[in-house]
């Protein structure tokens, strides 16, 4: 459909990271030979969600080579109902930011595009979470790595098992498109 294209074009399904891209992104040569696989979230309900979700990837592209991204679910909110839908994506990216700095660089991405503090599960103009960083498990009060509810969540397994279906969630030891699966067929069970 027109979003999801629109979303491709931004970003295309599939960009390697070689030998000369790592100047582009302001590294020196042994910075890029430590670069890290990492997989974000990204949601939207409020403006120009498809544009918002656009933006985002231009402003992570600063930092990360976007390898893949995923076509456009829309989904319901969660939690607190009473907000417009998201619009929800996935991506692949190498990075050279540690996982701290990768936060921090993200939660600016959010605040430079106008994202509010509210409440938790709350309408927001742009959302990107942290879902994998390599096989990392950390657990710090600022950062949980791989993102400790991704496994309960339809809208955010659902984009990455596009991209990423054989990735082995490295806690629970189940590949994502398991872990939809799973979570779909509860859905099931419960309606």
């Amino acid at each position: 459909d027109r979003e999801t294209s629109e979303v491709a074009a931004a970003a295309p399904e599939t960009a390697s990271f070689c030998c000369g891209d790592f100047r582009s992104l302001g590294l020196n040569e042994s910075q890029a030979m430590s670069t890290h696989l990492v997989y974000l979230g990204l949601g939207a309900n409020l403006g120009d969600r498809q544009g918002n979700i656009s933006q985002a990837l231009q402003h992570l592209r600063t930092q990360m080579v976007i390898e893949q991204v995923s076509s456009c679910y829309e989904t319901t909110p969660m939690g607190y109902r009473d907000q417009p839908d998201f619009i929800n994506i996935a991506c692949a990216a190498s990075t050279a930011l540690s996982p701290q700095e990768l936060l921090h660089f993200v939660k600016r991405v959010e605040q430079r595009m106008g994202r509010l503090a509210t409440f938790r599960n709350g309408p927001r103009l742009i959302d990107v979470d942290i879902l994998f960083y390599d096989d990392l498990v950390l657990d710090t009060p600022e950062l949980t790595i791989p993102h400790p509810r991704m496994a309960e969540r339809t809208f955010v397994l659902a984009p990455l098992a596009e991209i990423a279906p054989d990735i082995v969630h490295p806690v629970l030891g189940l590949t994502i498109a398991a872990l939809l699966t799973k979570v779909e067929q509860q859905a099931n069970d419960e309606g």
